[in-house]
């Protein structure tokens, strides 16, 4: 297998691939880097919840309709179903990641 790598590496090198766009080393962080997508999905699920707790007191006051209310409380359950998704896959990747060999 070592050879094989090798000379797979030796020709990527040759055909010019291993220096081309978006070989370069990157000096910062990446615009939209995952820190910020987790940290906006939270503040989309904070929302989502608040929104629907707002609608639920509003139809408990008579001031909204029934289904007004399901909307609100099925959008707040589907995005808080997607956080703990993202938050699962996450913690997948980590383990598999502890369990690699070095």
């Amino acid at each position: 297998m070592v050879a094989r790598l090798t000379d797979a590496t030796a020709a990527y090198t040759a055909a010019g691939k291993a220096n081309g766009p978006g070989m370069e080393a990157r000096d910062g962080a990446a615009e939209g880097a995952f820190g910020d997508l987790v940290r906006d999905l939270i503040g989309d699920t904070a929302a989502a919840g608040a929104a629907s707790e707002k609608v639920a007191t509003e139809a408990l006051a008579g001031q909204a309709d029934l289904a007004e209310v399901v909307m609100a409380v099925n959008n707040a359950e589907l995005t808080l179903q997607t956080v703990v998704a993202i938050r699962d896959k996450v913690i997948e990747a980590y383990q598999e990641i502890i369990r690699m060999p070095i």
